[in-house]
């Protein structure tokens, strides 16, 4: 192989993973100690160079306030390695191993074993990178009917340790934990949510956004992290999605992968290198079953949306803030900075204009194909960063009211309701983070309440930014939920217009006061049988042997999974009762315009499909894909009068 010089060896090395990456001379990597560039020596500063010289002071400052001291980087060097995260999906296991820095003369090597019928066998080898000091192992063919013990080894001391779970298909029940914004201004452990989600045993974990949000020292503040929720994560699938302060910003609208021009970030694009951001990524998302579209964006900055299936609930992973466009220059300003608005008498669609992106085409497409094909499925949810409304008033003090955000997913409205309408084709609720207030609502596309039900989770740890539901008339909407302990429920529009409907928010009751500042967790519980979904809020120091009485007010909140379409029904096609087979996908689609109404998986030997206006309509039926089986010509009738198809199947 030809000699490659010090920057070329650094790039691949930042953007290499697992057996592809590139080994590079371990004193060329270690004497790296700006491998970003001088022009940003402040990245990652404290876990390159002469890394154990420096102490564990943030340097970086966030907003202004200095940040308190990380967890020491020079560790015992049997404890190098700090933590594990994985997945299965489609017969392939993805861990990230997550080390301590290491010094001169340590293997840059890093070993996977599992145990088979008690006796411990390695599996994979991988080059630890630097910087960032992850490692990455991607095992195929594996057998996902059998929990599968696992140690990471590095040296000949170094060991972390966990169990690679079965998947829980035969679970009637199936529970993911929502979690986002961890603090970094409260350091130290999270044991008071550790036991509490250990006790509910979620089958995957969700981390929303913002696992650190130490801006400019990534490596460190992720290694804080892992260590906080490490004993969760080790024993059970994860996700990590990073949001804006994972890669140092305060808000991100990433315009395709430009590099932004402005402070504020408000004229779309990333603050810094696209290795630095790649970083990022690599050691949050890489465990994730590889990405279903990997070209990356402007600058070569990779992509991560993708989908994983967990116990028979499939999941759609999106990246909501990659190919979203920044407000700056595109609409009119009509508020103290370019993403807010507080002008009263602003005009909505003055800030919906052409051409402007949210998920943008790549991931419309991910959502159109993910919503049709149900192999594997019975349940389907959509995972992002943050909400596809403006679920907020108060922002940042109690008293500090916002009319529009366009921080949130809705903005821009036009490609929001085009999401929302995905989602809503497969019957999907949508779970995300980021406003660091918990709510659920049930969002409008073009009526109230025709769309999917949405779950944003608490702040895991409130002390960045408070937000409150406080709706100036202070009184419920219109529709408001009945017999809800909340005095603010009900249909509203947000300040961009979006309709939608407030179900339950847990606002801080005194942000000062880490017990009433309203922290905590969702859990989530998808109900195969019963084809249900229960949004649990429990705060941080919640005590769940109280069961329910536990949980912030208003919750917890049930709702069926075909009311994500809440469209209103006009007719009944006739009812299918299928033989030979039970639990087909069926797909409605509406013959005029061509429109997919829904696609879903039918549960057990007969399907009513409904439909919302008059006209001709076709169904496609197939095992685990529409289209094996079509009738067209379908006329709606009322359900008594719609009658009956025998199909075998």
């Amino acid at each position: 192989m030809e000699p490659i010089n010090r920057r070329t060896a650094l790039k691949l090395a930042a953007t290499g993973v697992g057996a592809l990456a590139f080994k590079i001379d371990a004193s060329l990597a270690q004497n790296a100690s700006q491998p970003f560039g001088a022009e940003y020596p402040e990245l990652d500063s404290l876990a390159t160079g002469e890394w154990w010289t420096k102490g564990n002071a943030a340097p970086g400052k966030n907003k202004g306030k200095s940040q308190p001291p990380l967890p020491p980087l020079d560790v015992p060097r049997d404890q190098v390695i700090a933590f594990a995260l994985y997945t299965v999906h489609g017969g392939v296991m993805k861990m990230t191993a997550q080390l301590f820095p290491l010094k001169p003369g340590e293997p840059r090597e890093a070993r996977l074993e599992a145990q088979r019928e008690g006796v411990w066998i390695e599996i994979a080898k991988a080059s630890v990178l630097y910087p960032g000091w992850d490692t990455h192992f991607r095992v195929e063919n594996w057998d996902a009917a059998k929990d599968v013990p696992y140690r990471v080894r590095h040296g000949e001391k170094a060991i972390f340790d966990g169990l690679i779970r079965r998947d829980p298909v035969d679970k009637g029940e199936i529970v993911v934990a929502n979690m986002s914004c961890n603090s970094s201004r409260t350091t130290g452990q999270r044991s008071e949510i550790i036991e509490n989600l250990k006790a509910q045993n979620p089958d995957l974990l969700f981390f929303a956004g913002d696992q650190t949000y130490r801006h400019t020292e990534h490596t460190a503040g992720w290694i804080e992290f892992g260590l906080q929720f490490r004993e969760i994560m080790r024993d059970r699938p994860s996700i990590c999605i990073p949001d804006d302060h994972d890669v140092g910003h305060g808000n991100l609208w990433g315009e395709n992968g430009r590099k932004c021009s402005r402070p504020d970030g408000a004229d779309g694009g990333y603050f810094y290198p696209p290795d630095y951001v790649n970083q990022v990524q690599r050691q949050q998302s890489w465990n994730l079953p590889d990405p279903v579209d990997p070209a990356p964006v402007e600058r070569g900055i990779t992509v991560y949306f993708t989908r994983l299936r967990v116990g028979g609930v499939d999941f759609a992973i999106l990246e909501d803030r990659k190919f979203k466009s920044g407000p700056f220059g595109k609409i009119p300003e009509m508020g103290p900075r370019p993403d807010h608005i507080n002008d009263p008498a602003y005009d909505p669609a003055t800030v919906d204009l052409p051409g402007l992106q949210l998920l943008g085409e790549r991931q419309e497409k991910f959502l159109r194909d993910w919503g049709q094909d149900w192999a594997g499925a019975e349940m389907k949810c959509v995972l992002s960063a943050t909400s596809f409304c403006g679920a907020v008033h108060m922002h940042g003090k109690r008293d500090a009211r916002l009319l529009a955000d366009l921080d949130c997913n809705g903005w821009p409205q036009t490609p929001r309701n085009r999401a929302l309408e995905e989602i809503r084709r497969a019957w999907a609720v949508h779970l995300c983070g980021d406003q660091h207030l918990a709510v659920v609502v049930k969002n409008g596309v073009r009526e109230f309440g025709d769309g999917p039900y949405s779950f944003t989770s608490p702040a895991l740890v409130n002390t960045i930014y408070g937000r409150w539901w406080h709706p100036l008339e202070e009184k419920s909407g219109p529709n408001p939920v009945p017999g809800s302990p909340l005095p603010w429920t009900g249909d509203f529009k947000d300040g961009l217009g979006n309709k939608m409907s407030m179900m339950a928010y847990a606002n801080p009751q005194d942000i000062a006061d880490e017990k009433q500042r309203a922290d905590g967790y969702g859990i989530v519980r998808f109900n195969k049988q019963t084809r249900e979904i229960t949004f649990e809020c429990w705060p941080r120091f919640a005590d769940t042997k109280q069961g329910q009485r536990a949980q912030f007010p208003g919750w917890p909140i049930t709702v069926a999974m075909d009311a994500n379409d809440g469209r209103k029904v006009v007719g009944w096609l006739p009812e299918i009762v299928f033989e030979g087979a039970s639990n087909p996908v069926v797909q409605v689609i509406e013959e005029a315009t061509g429109e997919i109404l829904y696609t879903v998986r039918a549960q057990g030997g007969r399907f009513h499909p409904r439909v919302y206006s008059n006209g001709k309509y076709t169904l496609k039926l197939g095992l685990e894909k529409p289209g094996a089986h079509t009738i067209s010509g379908l006329e709606p009738k009322s359900k008594a009068d719609s009658g009956k198809r025998i199909l075998k199947v």
